[in-house]
């Protein structure tokens, strides 16, 4: 009876629990998970070169960031979801203030996240020491030759074409560096290997507008006449001889006419005064050339009346800037150019400029005859010399009498008159994509024609620079590899050199 009564009470219970139960309200509904956006860090502190970091994001939601379009330091993402892992990228400082920026990491229904940026400005350039506009004349180790005995002393020559000279336009936004045209970085090792090829002067062309610090006074990146300096050094330290210039330069000089004169007369004078000053100390192996090809722009036909006396102009200014800093510079051989650096435009237009210094001057042209066969590319001649008159690919002039009688009016018109020579560029691209038939006798034209324009120019008191542009690939002057200074082309070097034995 008792154990009836104590099931009889379970059973009672159980049924007023679930009773119980069943009149309880029922509990609301779990709310979403609440929106997370969190960053393992809000400061970037960034060096002057620019680079990258890393930031660690913590999210469950869609998110995106802000930032101004023109910020020097950006998200490599813009927009995602969830966890990622981004950089933030900050560009170069090319100033020399510290600057500041900030993005703002957002996410609907929780609040914004700020991360802040800071970046060095660069460190300042070296201090350019003072020297003075001009200093008494200094003769010493400036030997007493005269410009036609000094190309006597010189020999063959080589270029270092499409290096010291690359420089990049956009616009009026000048930029680059001596590897901006797909050369690698001048070594000492490249220029000892030049000179144990068999060539005793290097023609080191150079562009300056890319490196101008202060537009108002032109003045040259103290780091940059450094950097020249160095590759100078290179050459002298051969015992060779070396020749810069202000080249292309972004064609700038390549509007010789009145209305242009008196700024391009300045521009020239404010670079000439601040190179001859930096390099007022070297001696006589080191030489100054005005200016390269200077033509109107886009236009190859003989210069106008105007034309050729703006240009005689620049090299006037040239002689007048360099002779003004006085020292060596007094006694330096300087070489100023024809119209295009054209030897017929030379012969009927070249004023030779007045000059305080008696014997001192040289004058250089170029030579790329015929045009078929030496520098065009499509459609051009691969066969040179009178063994291949009638031949479909002669160009059909410019053979050996061209080149006698042409290289003879120089040595009538200048050096017979005292001036030595600079024969500053010459060659003939080299057509590697030629069949192989074909191929085998343009290497042996090319290197006829080599051998012979070097060997008369010889003959006729020029200084022949052969120009390379460090191409060795098809339609290239490249005669050595520029990152090993070895001989790309031992039989192109060959034919050159052996025209001075």
């Amino acid at each position: 009876m008792i154990k009836s009564l104590y099931y009889l009470f379970i059973l009672s219970f159980s049924f007023s629990m679930l009773s119980c139960k069943e009149d309880e309200p029922t509990p609301p509904e779990q709310p979403e998970d609440d929106v997370v956006l969190q960053v393992d860090n809000t400061s970037y502190s960034f060096t002057a070169e620019g680079g990258s970091e890393a930031l660690q994001i913590t999210s469950n939601a869609l998110w995106r960031f802000e930032f101004a379009s023109d910020s020097w330091g950006k998200p490599s993402i813009q927009t995602s979801r969830g966890d990622a892992t981004i950089q933030i990228l900050a560009g170069e400082n090319e100033s020399t203030e510290a600057r500041t920026a900030t993005i703002t990491l957002t996410s609907e229904g929780t609040d914004d996240i700020t991360i802040s940026l800071s970046q060095t400005g660069r460190e300042p350039d070296p201090t350019e020491p003072e020297k003075p506009d001009y200093i008494d004349p200094d003769q010493t180790d400036m030997r007493n030759l005269t410009s036609v005995q000094l190309t006597e002393l010189m020999g063959l020559g080589w270029n270092l074409g499409n290096s010291m000279e690359a420089i990049t336009v956009n616009g009026d936004v000048l930029s680059g560096n001596e590897n901006s045209w797909g050369n690698p970085t001048v070594t000492k090792t490249l220029i000892d290997a030049v000179k144990a090829a068999g060539f005793n002067t290097i023609r080191i062309p150079v562009s300056w507008s890319h490196m101008i610090e202060d537009e108002e006074t032109f003045y040259i990146k103290y780091e940059w006449k450094q950097r020249v300096e160095e590759v100078v050094n290179y050459a002298l330290e051969n015992d060779m001889y070396a020749i810069i210039n202000v080249h292309w330069d972004g064609g700038w000089m390549d509007h010789p006419d009145y209305e242009n004169q008196d700024a391009i007369n300045t521009k020239l004078a404010a670079f000439w005064k601040q190179i001859a000053k930096y390099f007022r100390d070297y001696d006589d192996k080191l030489l100054f050339a005005g200016t390269n090809e200077v033509h109107v722009e886009g236009n190859y036909n003989p210069p106008t009346a105007e034309n050729a006396e703006v240009q005689n102009s620049f090299n006037q200014t040239f002689i007048n800037t360099v002779r003004a800093t006085g020292g060596r510079n007094t006694y330096r051989h300087l070489v100023v150019q024809t119209f295009n650096t054209n030897i017929e435009h030379g012969v009927n237009h070249l004023i030779i400029p007045e000059d305080e210094t008696d014997d001192r001057m040289l004058v250089e042209v170029h030579f790329y005859d015929p045009y078929q066969f030496a520098l065009q590319e499509d459609g051009g001649k691969s066969l040179w010399g009178r063994a291949h008159a009638g031949d479909a690919q002669h160009s059909g002039w410019g053979d050996e009498d061209w080149i006698d009688q042409t290289f003879a009016s120089v040595k009538t018109n200048f050096v017979d008159a005292g001036y030595g020579v600079i024969l500053g560029e010459y060659g003939a691209i080299l057509r590697t994509e030629l069949p192989s038939a074909g191929y085998d006798g343009h290497v042996t034209a090319r290197n006829n024609y080599l051998n012979y324009v070097t060997s008369k120019a010889l003959e006729n008191g020029m200084v022949p620079v052969y120009w390379d542009n460090g191409h060795t690939g098809n339609n290239g002057f490249g005669l050595f590899d520029r990152a090993t200074g070895e001989q790309a082309y031992a039989d192109a070097i060959q034919a050159i050199t052996s025209a001075s034995n």
